[in-house]
């Protein structure tokens, strides 16, 4: 963890991680603090779809769009005991509900973007998990998200005793977090490969700024579900790039792309048929080598582990070190190794010795192989 200029701590996503799972213990509510896009609510949602806190469930709500009775509830006449009763909003987890999972999240994105009514019904709710009769099964714990003030935003200042009631963690930009994601994630070999190359890239955004568009995580998603649309022409694809990050970035990517687009297939590769990489480009190897670990990958998930697949590992071990620099070496090892931690057997795998011996002291921080 370190500090900004400002002194305000931060954390990268893969550090906030950590710090949720230590608040979920003592359940604890979070507020995590950070700029658009940087991916605040794909973190919660991520770690839910993990499997790490077993069978969990999100409670996404955008509180903005509600009113204070969809928090609170709202009042009725309890004819039964002749007396004002309240109903619980159906979206809070009753007790059937908890026994369907192990783990329940209350979401609260966007929080210090609701009116400050809306806020103030969440109070009992954050701090004493209950609100009037009804309360939070054990299970269930509460996040909260926003952005901060200087973003420019649409905020309201959190009150004093709101804020009080949670433990705020701030985010920053990172791209070994964002890089384990993307790869996780399937992004765009020609995205991940970019941004490897221009790390810088992944966030440009100056609240001060009147451009429309800006590179975030976020945004970089956007580009490359785009790259993935073949129906998209290269003319378009120029305009919609633009339109999420930036016309100065869509100029750069593009011409990353034309070059990436030279590079020979993933599969021929893997296959044995190409061993000689022609086209230098050092952006483009990026996007090479995070296509190959995504066809490995993909081999492995449909048609396992056979004889066949261990001469694929061969050959990407093997055009890695024929061809690329360590750090890309490195780069396509960790994917394949941590990262999908790739079952292969090293004795199946011709040069693995031989790789292993080159540059097994440069990975093996973060691949346990023996």
């Amino acid at each position: 963890m370190s500090a900004t200029v400002s002194d305000t701590r931060t954390v990268t996503l893969d550090e906030a991680a950590v710090r949720l799972d230590a608040a979920f213990r003592v359940k604890r509510p979070v507020f995590i603090w950070g700029p658009p896009g940087i991916g605040k609510s794909e973190l919660i949602h991520s770690l839910m779809d993990s499997g790490r806190y077993g069978n969990a469930y999100v409670i996404d709500w955008r509180l903005p769009l509600m009113e204070p009775t969809d928090i609170r509830g709202i009042p009725y006449y309890n004819s039964a005991k002749n007396v004002m009763d309240w109903a619980p909003p159906v979206e809070l987890p009753d007790a059937e509900m908890a026994t369907e999972y192990d783990t329940i999240v209350l979401f609260l994105d966007e929080m210090n973007a609701a009116p400050p009514s809306v806020q103030a019904a969440a109070y009992q709710l954050i701090l004493n998990r209950r609100i009037g009769k009804y309360r939070l099964p054990d299970n269930v714990v509460i996040v909260a998200a926003g952005n901060r003030e200087s973003d420019k935003g649409v905020t309201y200042r959190m009150p004093s005793p709101l804020a009080n009631r949670f433990v705020h963690l701030e985010v920053r930009s990172d791209f070994t977090s964002w890089f384990n994601w993307a790869t996780t994630n399937n992004i765009h070999p020609d995205v991940v490969g970019y941004i490897s190359f221009a790390k810088q890239d992944l966030f440009e955004f100056n609240p001060r700024s009147a451009s429309r568009s800006f590179a975030t995580p976020r945004s970089w998603t956007f580009v490359s579900q785009f790259c993935n649309d073949d129906a998209v022409d290269n003319d378009s694809l120029t305009d919609l790039v633009s339109g999420c990050v930036g016309e100065g970035l869509a100029v750069k990517f593009m011409a990353h792309r034309k070059v990436a687009g030279q590079m020979p297939k993933p599969e021929d590769i893997l296959a044995g048929k190409v061993k000689e990489l022609k086209v230098k480009e050092v952006s483009a190897q990026y996007s090479l080598t995070v296509s190959m670990c995504y066809e490995l990958k993909d081999a492995l998930d449909k048609k396992g582990v056979t004889s066949d697949w261990h001469k694929m590992v061969n050959n990407f071990f093997r055009f890695m070190m024929d061809n690329f620099e360590t750090e890309l070496v490195v780069m396509g090892a960790r994917v394949a190794l941590k990262t999908y931690n790739l079952p292969f057997v090293p004795k199946e795998v011709a040069s693995f010795a031989e790789f292993h011996a080159r540059y097994g002291k440069y990975i093996s921080a973060a691949v346990n192989i023996k």
